[in-house]
Protein backbone atom coordinates (compact mmCIF):
# COMPACT_ATOMS: atom_id res chain seq x y z
CA UNK A 1 0.00 0.00 0.00
CA UNK A 2 1.07 3.52 -0.57
CA UNK A 3 0.11 4.95 2.79
CA UNK A 4 -0.95 4.08 6.28
CA UNK A 5 1.68 1.47 7.14
CA UNK A 6 2.66 -1.88 5.74
CA UNK A 7 0.04 -3.88 3.91
CA UNK A 8 -1.51 -6.98 5.29
CA UNK A 9 -0.02 -8.74 2.29
CA UNK A 10 -2.34 -10.72 0.07
CA UNK A 11 -2.66 -14.23 1.49
CA UNK A 12 -2.16 -17.13 -0.92
CA UNK A 13 -5.89 -17.25 -1.63
CA UNK A 14 -6.21 -13.51 -2.25
CA UNK A 15 -5.83 -13.52 -6.02
CA UNK A 16 -7.74 -16.69 -6.76
CA UNK A 17 -11.17 -17.12 -8.26
CA UNK A 18 -12.30 -18.71 -5.01
CA UNK A 19 -11.69 -15.51 -3.04
CA UNK A 20 -13.47 -13.36 -5.60
CA UNK A 21 -16.44 -15.72 -5.65
CA UNK A 22 -16.65 -15.75 -1.84
CA UNK A 23 -16.43 -11.96 -1.59
CA UNK A 24 -18.98 -11.60 -4.37
CA UNK A 25 -21.39 -13.96 -2.60
CA UNK A 26 -21.04 -12.09 0.69
CA UNK A 27 -21.71 -8.77 -1.03
CA UNK A 28 -25.17 -9.97 -2.11
CA UNK A 29 -26.99 -9.31 1.16
CA UNK A 30 -28.48 -6.13 -0.28
CA UNK A 31 -29.99 -7.60 -3.46
CA UNK A 32 -30.94 -10.84 -1.71
CA UNK A 33 -32.75 -8.96 1.04
CA UNK A 34 -34.72 -6.89 -1.44
CA UNK A 35 -35.06 -8.70 -4.75
CA UNK A 36 -36.14 -12.17 -3.65
CA UNK A 37 -39.57 -11.11 -2.42
CA UNK A 38 -40.25 -8.30 -4.94
CA UNK A 39 -42.66 -10.48 -6.98
CA UNK A 40 -44.61 -11.10 -3.75
CA UNK A 41 -44.81 -7.45 -2.69
CA UNK A 42 -48.35 -6.72 -3.95
CA UNK A 43 -49.63 -9.99 -2.46
CA UNK A 44 -47.80 -9.29 0.83
CA UNK A 45 -49.63 -5.97 1.07
CA UNK A 46 -52.98 -7.67 0.53
CA UNK A 47 -52.35 -10.47 3.06
CA UNK A 48 -51.26 -8.08 5.81
CA UNK A 49 -53.99 -5.56 5.01
CA UNK A 50 -51.41 -2.88 4.17
CA UNK A 51 -51.27 -0.16 1.56
CA UNK A 52 -48.79 -0.23 -1.31
CA UNK A 53 -46.82 2.52 0.42
CA UNK A 54 -46.62 0.55 3.67
CA UNK A 55 -45.43 -2.52 1.79
CA UNK A 56 -42.72 -0.44 0.12
CA UNK A 57 -41.56 0.62 3.59
CA UNK A 58 -40.50 -2.99 4.19
CA UNK A 59 -37.90 -2.27 1.50
CA UNK A 60 -36.99 1.16 2.86
CA UNK A 61 -36.61 -0.17 6.42
CA UNK A 62 -34.16 -2.80 5.19
CA UNK A 63 -32.21 -0.17 3.26
CA UNK A 64 -32.05 2.09 6.32
CA UNK A 65 -30.68 -0.85 8.29
CA UNK A 66 -28.12 -1.55 5.58
CA UNK A 67 -27.10 2.12 5.73
CA UNK A 68 -26.91 2.63 9.50
CA UNK A 69 -25.29 -0.74 10.15
CA UNK A 70 -22.38 0.08 7.87
CA UNK A 71 -21.63 3.24 9.86
CA UNK A 72 -21.00 1.12 12.96
CA UNK A 73 -19.56 -2.05 11.45
CA UNK A 74 -17.11 -0.32 9.10
CA UNK A 75 -15.21 1.54 11.85
CA UNK A 76 -15.46 -1.53 14.10
CA UNK A 77 -13.74 -3.62 11.43
CA UNK A 78 -10.95 -1.02 11.29
CA UNK A 79 -10.42 -1.61 15.01
CA UNK A 80 -10.76 -5.36 15.53
CA UNK A 81 -10.33 -6.78 12.03
CA UNK A 82 -12.71 -7.87 9.30
CA UNK A 83 -13.64 -11.47 10.12
CA UNK A 84 -15.42 -11.18 13.48
CA UNK A 85 -17.91 -8.42 12.51
CA UNK A 86 -18.63 -10.30 9.30
CA UNK A 87 -19.37 -13.58 11.06
CA UNK A 88 -21.61 -12.02 13.74
CA UNK A 89 -23.52 -10.08 11.10
CA UNK A 90 -24.25 -13.13 8.96
CA UNK A 91 -25.43 -15.16 11.95
CA UNK A 92 -27.74 -12.37 13.11
CA UNK A 93 -29.12 -11.99 9.59
CA UNK A 94 -30.09 -15.66 9.56
CA UNK A 95 -32.07 -15.31 12.79
CA UNK A 96 -33.75 -12.09 11.63
CA UNK A 97 -34.86 -13.74 8.38
CA UNK A 98 -36.66 -16.50 10.30
CA UNK A 99 -38.41 -13.91 12.47
CA UNK A 100 -39.52 -12.00 9.35
CA UNK A 101 -41.19 -15.18 8.11
CA UNK A 102 -43.32 -15.24 11.28
CA UNK A 103 -44.23 -11.52 11.34
CA UNK A 104 -47.93 -11.09 12.28
CA UNK A 105 -48.35 -7.52 10.95
CA UNK A 106 -46.85 -5.03 8.53
CA UNK A 107 -45.52 -2.95 11.45
CA UNK A 108 -43.68 -5.93 12.93
CA UNK A 109 -42.32 -6.87 9.53
CA UNK A 110 -40.98 -3.35 8.95
CA UNK A 111 -39.19 -3.45 12.32
CA UNK A 112 -37.70 -6.88 11.65
CA UNK A 113 -36.60 -5.78 8.19
CA UNK A 114 -34.70 -2.96 9.86
CA UNK A 115 -32.87 -5.50 12.03
CA UNK A 116 -32.26 -7.69 9.00
CA UNK A 117 -30.70 -4.77 7.18
CA UNK A 118 -28.49 -3.86 10.15
CA UNK A 119 -27.10 -7.39 10.20
CA UNK A 120 -26.77 -7.72 6.43
CA UNK A 121 -24.72 -4.53 6.22
CA UNK A 122 -21.75 -6.43 7.67
CA UNK A 123 -21.28 -8.44 4.50
CA UNK A 124 -21.42 -5.40 2.25
CA UNK A 125 -19.10 -3.02 4.09
CA UNK A 126 -16.54 -5.66 5.16
CA UNK A 127 -16.20 -6.98 1.61
CA UNK A 128 -15.35 -3.50 0.28
CA UNK A 129 -12.87 -2.95 3.11
CA UNK A 130 -11.22 -6.32 2.38
CA UNK A 131 -10.83 -5.40 -1.28
CA UNK A 132 -9.18 -2.14 -0.22
CA UNK A 133 -6.87 -4.11 2.11
CA UNK A 134 -5.69 -6.29 -0.77
CA UNK A 135 -5.76 -4.11 -3.90
CA UNK A 136 -5.32 -0.52 -5.01
CA UNK A 137 -5.56 1.78 -8.01
CA UNK A 138 -6.82 0.50 -11.34
CA UNK A 139 -6.60 -3.08 -10.11
CA UNK A 140 -9.00 -2.28 -7.29
CA UNK A 141 -11.46 -0.76 -9.76
CA UNK A 142 -11.28 -3.92 -11.88
CA UNK A 143 -11.85 -6.11 -8.81
CA UNK A 144 -14.88 -3.99 -7.90
CA UNK A 145 -16.25 -4.50 -11.42
CA UNK A 146 -15.62 -8.25 -11.24
CA UNK A 147 -17.36 -8.43 -7.87
CA UNK A 148 -20.30 -6.64 -9.43
CA UNK A 149 -20.35 -9.34 -12.10
CA UNK A 150 -20.29 -12.12 -9.50
CA UNK A 151 -22.65 -10.49 -7.06
CA UNK A 152 -24.89 -9.44 -9.93
CA UNK A 153 -26.20 -12.96 -10.27
CA UNK A 154 -28.20 -12.44 -7.06
CA UNK A 155 -30.63 -9.89 -8.55
CA UNK A 156 -30.97 -12.18 -11.59
CA UNK A 157 -31.66 -15.39 -9.72
CA UNK A 158 -33.48 -13.96 -6.68
CA UNK A 159 -36.63 -12.52 -8.32
CA UNK A 160 -36.96 -15.46 -10.72
CA UNK A 161 -36.61 -17.91 -7.86
CA UNK A 162 -39.01 -15.87 -5.75
CA UNK A 163 -41.57 -15.71 -8.54
CA UNK A 164 -41.46 -19.44 -9.17
CA UNK A 165 -41.62 -20.29 -5.47
CA UNK A 166 -44.82 -18.29 -5.18
CA UNK A 167 -46.50 -21.21 -6.96
CA UNK A 168 -45.89 -23.36 -3.85
CA UNK A 169 -45.28 -20.95 -0.94
CA UNK A 170 -46.32 -17.44 0.03
CA UNK A 171 -44.06 -14.52 0.93
CA UNK A 172 -43.27 -16.07 4.33
CA UNK A 173 -41.61 -19.02 2.64
CA UNK A 174 -39.33 -16.61 0.78
CA UNK A 175 -37.95 -15.31 4.08
CA UNK A 176 -37.29 -18.88 5.19
CA UNK A 177 -35.27 -19.30 2.00
CA UNK A 178 -33.31 -16.14 2.88
CA UNK A 179 -32.44 -17.74 6.21
CA UNK A 180 -31.20 -20.88 4.46
CA UNK A 181 -29.07 -18.88 2.01
CA UNK A 182 -27.52 -16.79 4.76
CA UNK A 183 -26.76 -19.94 6.76
CA UNK A 184 -24.78 -21.20 3.75
CA UNK A 185 -22.94 -17.87 3.59
CA UNK A 186 -21.80 -18.43 7.18
CA UNK A 187 -19.73 -21.31 5.83
CA UNK A 188 -18.29 -19.00 3.17
CA UNK A 189 -17.41 -16.36 5.77
CA UNK A 190 -15.32 -18.71 7.90
CA UNK A 191 -13.09 -19.55 4.92
CA UNK A 192 -11.91 -15.97 4.45
CA UNK A 193 -8.49 -14.87 5.70
CA UNK A 194 -8.07 -11.82 7.92
CA UNK A 195 -6.94 -9.07 5.54
CA UNK A 196 -6.34 -6.16 7.92
CA UNK A 197 -2.73 -6.05 9.12
CA UNK A 198 -2.47 -5.68 12.94
CA UNK A 199 -0.37 -2.54 12.53
CA UNK A 200 -3.26 -0.86 10.69
CA UNK A 201 -5.84 -1.57 13.39
CA UNK A 202 -7.06 1.29 15.55
CA UNK A 203 -6.96 0.96 19.31
CA UNK A 204 -8.78 4.23 19.97
CA UNK A 205 -12.42 4.65 20.96
CA UNK A 206 -15.00 7.16 19.78
CA UNK A 207 -12.37 9.85 19.32
CA UNK A 208 -10.50 7.67 16.85
CA UNK A 209 -13.74 6.84 15.03
CA UNK A 210 -14.55 10.54 14.71
CA UNK A 211 -11.04 11.18 13.43
CA UNK A 212 -11.48 8.48 10.79
CA UNK A 213 -14.77 9.91 9.58
CA UNK A 214 -13.28 13.41 9.56
CA UNK A 215 -10.28 12.28 7.52
CA UNK A 216 -12.35 10.82 4.71
CA UNK A 217 -14.93 13.63 4.80
CA UNK A 218 -12.19 16.21 4.10
CA UNK A 219 -11.21 14.45 0.88
CA UNK A 220 -13.07 16.18 -1.95
CA UNK A 221 -12.62 13.23 -4.29
CA UNK A 222 -14.20 10.95 -1.70
CA UNK A 223 -17.05 13.38 -1.08
CA UNK A 224 -17.77 13.82 -4.78
CA UNK A 225 -17.63 10.12 -5.58
CA UNK A 226 -19.77 9.25 -2.56
CA UNK A 227 -22.32 11.93 -3.36
CA UNK A 228 -22.54 10.91 -7.01
CA UNK A 229 -22.78 7.22 -6.19
CA UNK A 230 -25.43 7.84 -3.52
CA UNK A 231 -27.59 10.02 -5.75
CA UNK A 232 -27.21 7.43 -8.49
CA UNK A 233 -28.39 4.73 -6.08
CA UNK A 234 -31.70 6.59 -5.75
CA UNK A 235 -32.37 5.69 -9.38
CA UNK A 236 -31.76 2.01 -8.73
CA UNK A 237 -33.88 1.92 -5.59
CA UNK A 238 -36.74 3.77 -7.31
CA UNK A 239 -36.71 1.03 -9.91
CA UNK A 240 -36.52 -1.72 -7.28
CA UNK A 241 -39.32 -0.41 -5.08
CA UNK A 242 -41.76 0.73 -7.77
CA UNK A 243 -41.25 -1.56 -10.77
CA UNK A 244 -43.33 -4.46 -9.43
CA UNK A 245 -46.37 -2.17 -9.05
CA UNK A 246 -45.77 -0.47 -12.42
CA UNK A 247 -45.41 -3.71 -14.36
CA UNK A 248 -47.92 -5.88 -12.49
CA UNK A 249 -50.65 -3.33 -11.72
CA UNK A 250 -49.97 -0.89 -14.57
CA UNK A 251 -49.07 -3.22 -17.45
CA UNK A 252 -50.87 -6.29 -16.12
CA UNK A 253 -47.95 -8.75 -16.13
CA UNK A 254 -47.98 -11.72 -13.74
CA UNK A 255 -45.60 -12.05 -10.77
CA UNK A 256 -43.68 -14.72 -12.69
CA UNK A 257 -43.38 -12.55 -15.80
CA UNK A 258 -42.26 -9.64 -13.66
CA UNK A 259 -39.57 -11.79 -12.07
CA UNK A 260 -38.23 -12.67 -15.53
CA UNK A 261 -38.25 -9.02 -16.62
CA UNK A 262 -36.43 -8.05 -13.44
CA UNK A 263 -33.87 -10.79 -14.02
CA UNK A 264 -33.22 -9.67 -17.60
CA UNK A 265 -32.68 -6.10 -16.43
CA UNK A 266 -30.29 -7.39 -13.78
CA UNK A 267 -28.29 -9.00 -16.59
CA UNK A 268 -28.06 -5.49 -17.98
CA UNK A 269 -26.54 -4.26 -14.72
CA UNK A 270 -23.94 -7.03 -14.93
CA UNK A 271 -23.28 -6.18 -18.56
CA UNK A 272 -22.60 -2.59 -17.56
CA UNK A 273 -20.03 -3.76 -15.00
CA UNK A 274 -18.42 -6.03 -17.59
CA UNK A 275 -18.14 -3.20 -20.14
CA UNK A 276 -16.52 -1.02 -17.49
CA UNK A 277 -14.05 -3.79 -16.60
CA UNK A 278 -13.08 -4.03 -20.28
CA UNK A 279 -12.64 -0.27 -20.55
CA UNK A 280 -10.39 -0.29 -17.48
CA UNK A 281 -7.87 -2.32 -19.46
CA UNK A 282 -7.17 0.81 -21.51
CA UNK A 283 -8.24 3.73 -19.34
CA UNK A 284 -7.87 4.61 -15.64
CA UNK A 285 -11.11 4.94 -13.64
CA UNK A 286 -10.82 8.71 -13.27
CA UNK A 287 -11.06 9.13 -17.06
CA UNK A 288 -14.15 6.95 -17.30
CA UNK A 289 -16.22 8.20 -14.37
CA UNK A 290 -17.84 11.36 -15.74
CA UNK A 291 -18.43 10.15 -19.35
CA UNK A 292 -20.03 6.92 -18.09
CA UNK A 293 -22.31 8.91 -15.78
CA UNK A 294 -23.35 11.04 -18.77
CA UNK A 295 -24.29 7.89 -20.70
CA UNK A 296 -26.56 6.97 -17.78
CA UNK A 297 -28.20 10.42 -17.96
CA UNK A 298 -28.99 10.00 -21.66
CA UNK A 299 -30.44 6.52 -21.09
CA UNK A 300 -32.56 7.67 -18.15
CA UNK A 301 -34.02 10.65 -19.99
CA UNK A 302 -34.79 8.46 -23.01
CA UNK A 303 -36.74 6.01 -20.88
CA UNK A 304 -38.66 8.82 -19.18
CA UNK A 305 -39.68 10.12 -22.61
CA UNK A 306 -40.87 6.64 -23.59
CA UNK A 307 -42.99 6.43 -20.43
CA UNK A 308 -44.44 9.92 -20.96
CA UNK A 309 -45.48 8.92 -24.47
CA UNK A 310 -47.20 5.79 -23.05
CA UNK A 311 -44.95 3.52 -25.08
CA UNK A 312 -46.02 -0.14 -25.23
CA UNK A 313 -44.04 -2.80 -23.40
CA UNK A 314 -42.18 -3.70 -26.60
CA UNK A 315 -40.63 -0.22 -26.54
CA UNK A 316 -40.63 0.54 -22.81
CA UNK A 317 -38.86 -2.63 -21.68
CA UNK A 318 -35.81 -2.29 -24.01
CA UNK A 319 -35.45 1.34 -22.95
CA UNK A 320 -35.64 0.33 -19.28
CA UNK A 321 -33.02 -2.37 -19.90
CA UNK A 322 -30.57 0.16 -21.33
CA UNK A 323 -31.23 2.47 -18.39
CA UNK A 324 -30.47 -0.22 -15.83
CA UNK A 325 -27.39 -1.36 -17.76
CA UNK A 326 -25.95 2.15 -17.84
CA UNK A 327 -26.16 2.27 -14.05
CA UNK A 328 -23.47 -0.42 -13.84
CA UNK A 329 -20.85 1.62 -15.69
CA UNK A 330 -19.65 4.36 -13.35
CA UNK A 331 -20.44 2.84 -9.95
CA UNK A 332 -17.35 0.56 -9.60
CA UNK A 333 -15.06 3.44 -10.58
CA UNK A 334 -16.67 5.76 -8.05
CA UNK A 335 -16.14 3.16 -5.33
CA UNK A 336 -12.50 2.61 -6.25
CA UNK A 337 -11.70 6.32 -6.47
CA UNK A 338 -13.47 7.03 -3.18
CA UNK A 339 -11.47 4.38 -1.30
CA UNK A 340 -8.10 4.73 -2.98
CA UNK A 341 -6.66 7.37 -0.63
CA UNK A 342 -7.79 5.76 2.62
CA UNK A 343 -6.01 2.48 3.30
CA UNK A 344 -5.79 3.29 7.01
CA UNK A 345 -9.53 3.98 7.22
CA UNK A 346 -10.83 1.54 4.61
CA UNK A 347 -13.67 0.26 6.78
CA UNK A 348 -14.76 3.77 7.73
CA UNK A 349 -14.57 4.99 4.13
CA UNK A 350 -16.48 1.95 2.84
CA UNK A 351 -19.09 2.46 5.57
CA UNK A 352 -19.72 6.09 4.60
CA UNK A 353 -19.79 5.22 0.92
CA UNK A 354 -22.17 2.29 1.28
CA UNK A 355 -24.42 3.67 4.00
CA UNK A 356 -25.00 6.98 2.23
CA UNK A 357 -26.17 5.15 -0.88
CA UNK A 358 -28.69 3.02 0.99
CA UNK A 359 -29.82 5.96 3.12
CA UNK A 360 -30.44 8.14 0.07
CA UNK A 361 -32.30 5.28 -1.58
CA UNK A 362 -34.42 4.57 1.49
CA UNK A 363 -35.40 8.21 2.04
CA UNK A 364 -35.88 9.45 -1.51
CA UNK A 365 -37.02 6.41 -3.52
CA UNK A 366 -40.51 6.35 -1.90
CA UNK A 367 -41.07 9.92 -3.15
CA UNK A 368 -41.35 8.56 -6.69
CA UNK A 369 -44.63 6.84 -5.80
CA UNK A 370 -46.29 9.53 -3.67
CA UNK A 371 -48.80 10.25 -6.43
CA UNK A 372 -49.17 6.58 -7.32
CA UNK A 373 -46.77 3.97 -8.66
CA UNK A 374 -46.76 4.94 -12.34
CA UNK A 375 -44.26 4.43 -15.14
CA UNK A 376 -43.90 8.20 -15.58
CA UNK A 377 -43.14 8.75 -11.89
CA UNK A 378 -40.65 5.87 -11.82
CA UNK A 379 -38.70 6.84 -14.93
CA UNK A 380 -38.86 10.56 -14.18
CA UNK A 381 -37.34 9.94 -10.76
CA UNK A 382 -34.64 7.78 -12.30
CA UNK A 383 -33.75 10.49 -14.83
CA UNK A 384 -33.53 13.22 -12.18
CA UNK A 385 -31.30 11.04 -9.99
CA UNK A 386 -28.99 10.26 -12.91
CA UNK A 387 -28.57 13.97 -13.67
CA UNK A 388 -27.73 14.67 -10.03
CA UNK A 389 -25.17 11.87 -9.98
CA UNK A 390 -23.42 13.15 -13.10
CA UNK A 391 -23.27 16.70 -11.68
CA UNK A 392 -21.70 15.44 -8.45
CA UNK A 393 -18.99 13.55 -10.33
CA UNK A 394 -18.29 16.41 -12.74
CA UNK A 395 -18.47 19.37 -10.35
CA UNK A 396 -17.50 18.01 -6.92
CA UNK A 397 -15.19 15.04 -7.48
CA UNK A 398 -13.66 16.45 -10.68
CA UNK A 399 -11.37 13.47 -11.29
CA UNK A 400 -8.49 13.91 -13.73
CA UNK A 401 -6.76 11.15 -15.65
CA UNK A 402 -3.09 10.33 -15.33
CA UNK A 403 -0.85 11.30 -18.22
CA UNK A 404 -0.20 7.67 -19.14
CA UNK A 405 -2.11 4.46 -18.51
CA UNK A 406 0.64 3.04 -16.37
CA UNK A 407 1.38 6.18 -14.43
CA UNK A 408 0.26 6.90 -10.91
CA UNK A 409 -3.13 8.53 -11.23
CA UNK A 410 -3.77 12.14 -10.36
CA UNK A 411 -7.25 11.99 -8.93
CA UNK A 412 -7.83 15.65 -8.16
CA UNK A 413 -7.10 18.95 -9.79
CA UNK A 414 -4.23 19.58 -7.38
CA UNK A 415 -2.80 18.27 -4.19
CA UNK A 416 -4.61 20.96 -2.29
CA UNK A 417 -7.94 19.91 -3.76
CA UNK A 418 -8.04 16.84 -1.57
CA UNK A 419 -9.44 19.06 1.15
CA UNK A 420 -13.18 19.46 0.56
Amino acid sequence: MTAGGPPAGPPPIARTRRLLFTLGALSTFGPLSIDLYLPALPELARQLGASDGAAQWTISACMIGLAVGQLFIGPLSDRIGRRRPLFVGVVTYTAASLLCAAAPSIETLILLRLVQGLAGSAGMVVVEAMVRDLYEGRQMARIMSLLMLIGGFAPIVAPVLGGQLLYIVDWRGLFVLLAVISALLILAAVTLPETLHPQLRHAGGLRRVRAGFSAVARDRLFVGCTLGSSIGSIALFIYISVSSFVLQDGYGVSPQTFSLIFAVNSVGLILGGWVNAMLLRRFPPERLLVPEALVAVVAGVGTAVAAALHAPLTVFLPALFVTIMSGGLASPNATALALTRHPANAGTAAALLGSTGFLFGALFAPLASLGGASAVAMTGGIAVARVGSWLAYALVARPRASHAPGAAPRTCDSDHDSQA
